[in-house]
């Protein structure tokens, strides 16, 4: 009212005479006189401390009043408000907050105690929004925060009981995400959840790695692994907000311990094996490439993914000629998967498997149509054509053939020869099948599909009823660790012993004298007789695959080499090993000592030379 009598004034003689304007001038007797004397300054503040006193022990106070009385405080100036007001609240706070946290951290389990945190925390921010100036939110925030989260966040995060690895373990997501929530608001909290989680995922990830029981069953160990995964994607998802460097660390720590188990490579395969046999059937299309999607998730984590490719390609192999693949379709998927992660010189082998089977299938359509006056009543032949080098195949000896088979084999070498020039046949009969007709006593009929070899030793008792070890041996000429195998499976095993044994044991030994088992009965027609096998490499094989590995390993390391120096022309032996591992280390990684070993034999090839002043130093022949 005193500015609007004195408006006129204001406007013409205050800005004239540089006096205050009425209303400022208002104000500072108001802030002199009453605000700031000795009777009311000191109640007044009291007043209102006692007041959000009362509020934070849960009772209702006038907030309109305190609301009214802040933004006088303010409207004083904001000194006036930070003086008079806000600087001692903060200090009251702080001593509230302090005794209040250390109650709290004594009386209650890590998550019960984030969850009180989180209330104190929003009704401050509350408390601002009603009646305190904005710009005090920060500072009151920063408080709480320092008094109830910094101060205590290594012993929330260690609680025995309930602190962040039981959290983990049990799968508790809310508390999670408070805690998340919580630690993010102050400097370093996230990092000392990311630490915790990555030592404790690390240390259960090892345990599982390296558990001799565990390791007994690859296709569960990798199912584990999986497992593990989809439960920490699960927490990071939904408790830490999708946070990449939560993402990072859980990927570095597969990575850590998926390759302290140097089987890793070949458990997965194995896995992969199992699924595209049978753990896929009846599956939908997503589903299986959710699978898929899976397995390459492990297979980024792999450092010697090259191994996985040797391993992979053997059990593909074993797959596609047994004809016991789920679906083309999902072998077709998981190879434009690997194509696309390690590019084409992966998978052209794999691709050229598939290209096999097709000109297979051709060729022996034609061979039928060419020979369909010969053939007659005879076996019937199906003939899979091979390119070697596409397949992981090893040369083994041929063993005899029965001459039954023995006849359409040589026909249908000689139309091959005669229709494709300048190329070999070499049976590879250890790969391959058959289903045989058999009669048993009673008259009683059965058909056996059993592997050539098996094929072999029973076509045999068609012209005796016994015979030994040795007999069988020589008429067939298998490898001895193969015959034992069909042995064992045709005489040892219940429900498929089409063969009887003396004397009866489990093992097989060059003293054994065999029957024809007259006696057998299935309730089936068809009766399948698999190869006594380990689902696993046995030690010698694993030897002989790894070394494999090591060897195809030389003309790559060799060939980084020469593409480095090419380009470098002179380099000294440490730069050699960094840039040889940088492009190596998509499919594995090359060991420093290999690397010295094939620069050596580049030198006495005369692709590299050493400089003559400097031993370390080595310079690139054109």
């Amino acid at each position: 009212m005193i500015r609007d009598i004195l408006m006129y004034m204001d406007r013409t003689f205050v800005p004239v005479t540089n006096k205050v304007p009425v209303h400022e001038l208002g104000l500072n007797l108001w802030r002199d006189h009453v605000i700031h004397s000795s009777q009311i300054q000191n109640r007044l503040l009291i007043t209102l401390l006692e007041l959000i006193q009362d509020e934070r022990m849960g009772q209702v106070i006038n907030r309109g009043l305190m609301r009214n009385i802040t933004k006088m405080l303010m409207d004083l100036g904001s000194s006036v408000y930070q003086e008079e007001f806000e600087r001692p609240f903060l200090e009251i706070s702080a001593s509230f907050y302090k005794t209040e946290s250390q109650t709290f951290v004594e009386c209650c389990d890590c998550g019960e105690y984030l969850n009180r945190a989180e209330k104190r925390l929003n009704e401050e921010i509350e408390r601002v929004s009603h009646y305190l100036d904005p710009k005090s939110e920060a500072k009151l925030t920063d408080v709480v925060e320092r008094e109830m989260i910094t101060n205590y966040m290594q012993r929330l995060v260690h609680m025995e009981n309930s602190g962040l690895v039981n959290m983990l373990i049990d799968d508790k997501y809310e508390d999670l995400s408070r805690m998340y929530c919580l630690f993010r608001r102050v400097s370093g909290g996230l990092s000392i959840i990311r630490d915790v989680m990555t030592s404790h995922l690390r240390e259960t990830g090892k345990q599982l790695v390296v558990d001799p029981e565990r390791l007994k069953d690859p296709v569960d160990f990798v199912q584990r692994l999986l497992d593990q995964k989809d439960k920490y994607d699960k927490i990071i998802s939904t408790s830490f907000n999708n946070d990449k460097t939560f993402q990072n660390a859980l990927n570095a720590s597969f990575e850590y311990f998926i390759n302290l188990n140097n089987r890793s490579p070949e458990f997965i395969s194995l896995y992969v094996d199992d699924k595209l046999r049978k753990g896929l059937k009846g599956v939908s299309e997503e589903d299986v490439e959710i699978v898929l999607d899976k397995v390459m998730m492990l297979f980024r984590y792999l450092q010697e993914k090259d191994v996985f490719e040797k391993y992979y390609k053997q059990h593909l192999a074993k797959r596609l000629l047994s004809g016991k693949t789920v679906s083309d379709d999902a072998e077709r998927s998981l190879i434009v998967k690997l194509k696309t992660e390690c590019g084409y010189q992966f998978t052209s082998k794999l691709e050229g498997m598939f290209t096999d089977l097709r000109t297979s299938e051709d060729t022996m359509r034609d061979f039928y149509a060419s020979q369909s006056s010969e053939i007659g009543d005879g076996p019937t032949l199906g003939v899979q054509i091979l390119t070697t080098g596409s397949w992981p195949t090893q040369p083994s000896p041929a063993c005899n053939l029965p001459t039954e088979i023995l006849g359409v084999c040589e026909r249908f070498k000689s139309y091959y020869l005669g229709t494709h020039t300048g190329r070999r046949l070499t049976w590879q009969t250890n790969m391959g099948t058959a289903d045989i007709k058999a009669t048993f006593g009673k008259g009683q009929k059965h058909e056996l599909n059993v592997s050539t070899y098996q094929m072999c030793i029973l076509m045999l008792f068609n012209s005796c009823d016994r015979l030994n070890y040795k007999e069988i041996e020589q008429a067939t000429e298998i490898p001895a660790s193969d015959l034992k195998r069909c042995l064992q499976s045709l005489a040892c095993v219940k429900g498929k012993n089409v063969l009887r044994k003396e004397p009866m044991s489990k093992d097989i030994v060059e003293d054994d004298a065999f029957y024809f088992n007259d006696k057998f009965t299935s309730k089936f027609i068809k009766v399948k007789i698999g190869t006594v096998a380990a689902q696993k490499e046995s030690e010698p094989e694993k030897q002989e695959t790894r070394q494999r590995v090591e060897e195809d390993r030389k003309p790559q390391i060799e060939a980084a080499i020469v593409r480095v120096m090419k380009s470098r022309r002179v380099l000294d032996h440490n730069n050699i090993v960094t840039e040889v591992t940088k492009q190596l280390q998509a499919r594995f990684l090359p060991n420093p000592v290999v690397i010295k070993k094939r620069i050596e034999s580049l030198i006495e090839r005369e692709f590299l030379e050493r400089d003559k002043s400097d031993r370390k130093l080595y310079r690139y022949l054109a």
